[in-house]
């Protein structure tokens, strides 16, 4: 059966409508013999005569009044389809988004967004979901609609990306700490007891690389998947914490931080989405909140870094 012209719903709603070849043409600024031919296709698509002349109008058949109101929603909810997307009403919006993100991202952004979202758009939802892992399945198939971290080789090629800082890894110790007082060598660091952050459970990165290089080793006591477990542990115990400097300034706070004592390569942190959200309009104001919150975040650490040296 071959497929029928949907292009004819559109001629046939309004032949319905004006039960008259010449006004329906005119309506949909055809001649009057396109719409004919219009006609004559439906009659034959449909096996029925559809309208039929009575005096000078059409009237129509009994299919085409069983048919009269299906055709008409077809046709509405096909131009609601295609028609360009409304501008977005905040206040009326409603919908949970869900952020793929280590659990460090929702203590240093997480206060600050949930303002701006509760301010600009009160009937919007957060969901923050634990990011154990690099996979990019959770975006393909829609669970997640934004991803926050570092881009890593199973990202998958299609997924849109865009940058937010880039960062540093420092040492942090509680206050009191032996490393709080004179000059921190590779020595000096290397000798602590250290806690080390890895999601997949390694006991050595590129920190250790690092010291490796200038015969060093320090002793990893402990492994943590989250850099909020590492830094509860530094500030409870004598244990040497390395994290991302800007991304764990709140959740360092009365604690000492140094820059590390042997060359690391910063990371860059970035929004990570779905190409098939891209043009979505509520999707692209909740990157831009993001972007913006994150941004405003970081200067903020930044500053009160400053103080403090100062």
């Amino acid at each position: 059966m071959p497929t029928p012209d949907l292009n004819l719903l559109v001629a046939l709603d309004v032949l319905l409508t004006e039960r008259s070849v010449a006004r329906a043409a005119k309506r949909l600024r055809l001649s009057p013999s396109a719409m004919s031919r219009a006609l004559a296709r439906l009659r034959e698509t449909t096996g029925d005569p559809l309208l039929v002349r009575a005096g000078r109008g059409l009237v129509p058949t009994p299919r085409a009044l069983d048919m009269r109101e299906r055709v008409a929603t077809l046709v509405q909810n096909g131009q609601a389809v295609l028609r360009p997307v409304e501008a977005l009403d905040l206040k009326r919006l409603a919908c949970v988004f869900t952020i793929r993100a280590t659990d460090g991202f929702a203590e240093y952004v997480g206060p600050a967004l949930i303002a701006r979202l509760e301010k600009e758009a009160p009937g919007v939802r957060l969901r923050f979901m634990q990011k154990p892992d690099k996979d990019s399945a959770p975006l393909r198939e829609g669970v997640v609609n934004l991803e926050i971290g570092v881009i890593g080789p199973t990202t998958g090629p299609e997924i849109r990306t865009q940058a937010l800082s880039r960062d540093r890894f420092i040492g942090v110790v509680r206050q009191g700490h032996a490393l709080t007082r004179g000059k921190i060598t590779p020595e000096r660091y290397a000798a602590g007891r250290h806690v080390m952050v890895s999601r997949r459970g390694l006991d050595h990165g590129p920190i250790d690389e690092a010291l490796r290089a200038r015969g060093l080793e320090r002793q990893v006591v402990t492994i943590v998947g989250a850099f909020t477990t590492a830094l509860a542990l530094a500030r409870a115990t004598d244990l040497i914490a390395s994290v991302p400097e800007q991304y764990t300034a709140n959740l360092r706070v009365g604690m000492f931080g140094f820059p590390l004592p042997v060359p690391t390569d910063t990371i860059t942190v970035s929004m990570l989405w779905h190409p098939r959200l891209d043009a979505d309009p509520a999707q692209r104001w909740l990157r831009s909140c993001v972007r913006e919150v994150f941004l405003a975040s970081t200067s903020v650490g930044g500053q009160r870094r400053r103080q403090r040296k100062g």
